[in-house]
């Protein structure tokens, strides 16, 4: 099923707790996916493709899902210890990541968990910011952090890399930078894996335009990233239960 809640104002040690408290792992317990990002994971539908693809292999009744993305924000609204390539943090950090993990808590209260999957489509407004330099720490940053909040050292790890909309970086200075960052960052351990989009930014939009090397992803693209995200992540959790 997804969960697609209001956000209920809960403090950060409050929320951690709750997640540690039901976050153990379990055989029988559900699997649980959370999604995350900026405008393209907010674009993406998970009952489009990804949430019945899911579904079908690993039964709806031992599915959870849980989204929540905002377009146009770089990740230091994620990961907490985010600092500037000049080495400077910003007063405020993590709040996107404290939302959505309100959700988490609220999604797993009571239940076991069989697996947890992270899903991060992200990565366009930093290459803007030109803040490549510092992308690597963070994002590896974020998923230990999600890690030890929910209490687990075996979270899998679904990134879809950016799209070829601006290989000569052009508008986007950092963009093959960041591209090469997701790339190497999937690579680096075996419960990580990475998406190519590349293939989704043609074709037409759900406002009916066409489209071509757009920013953003066509109608049909965005069920395909759902499918590449629910193949990738069936694929690590079936070869880490082996």
């Amino acid at each position: 099923m997804v969960i697609k809640m209001k956000i209920i104002s809960l403090s950060a040690a409050c929320t951690f707790a709750l997640l540690a408290m039901n976050a153990g792992t379990s055989d029988t317990g559900k699997h649980l996916f959370i999604l995350s990002g900026q405008s393209n994971m907010q674009g993406h539908r998970p009952e489009e493709a990804f949430a019945p693809a899911v579904e079908a292999a690993l039964g709806k009744e031992n599915v959870m899902i849980v989204q929540d993305a905002l377009g146009g924000q770089p990740i230091q609204r994620w990961w907490k210890d985010w600092k500037s390539p000049e080495g400077e943090k910003p007063e405020s950090t993590g709040d996107l990541y404290d939302r959505l993990m309100g959700k988490v808590s609220q999604a797993i209260d009571g239940q076991g968990l069989a697996t947890v999957t992270f899903i991060w489509m992200q990565g366009e407004r930093d290459a803007k910011m030109l803040w490549g330099s510092v992308y690597k720490v963070s994002l590896i940053g974020l998923y230990e952090q999600l890690s030890a909040d929910l209490g687990r050292n075996d979270v899998n790890f679904v990134n879809g890399r950016l799209s070829d909309f601006d290989l000569k970086n052009e508008t986007y200075p950092h963009w093959t930078i960041i591209r090469e960052i997701q790339v190497e960052v999937a690579e680096s351990n075996p419960r990580f894996a990475w998406v190519n989009t590349d293939d989704l930014n043609d074709g037409v939009n759900r406002k009916g335009a066409s489209i071509k090397n757009d920013l953003h992803y066509s109608a049909d693209g965005y069920k395909t990233l759902g499918n590449r995200f629910a193949e990738n992540a069936l694929e690590l959790i079936k070869s880490h239960s082996e």
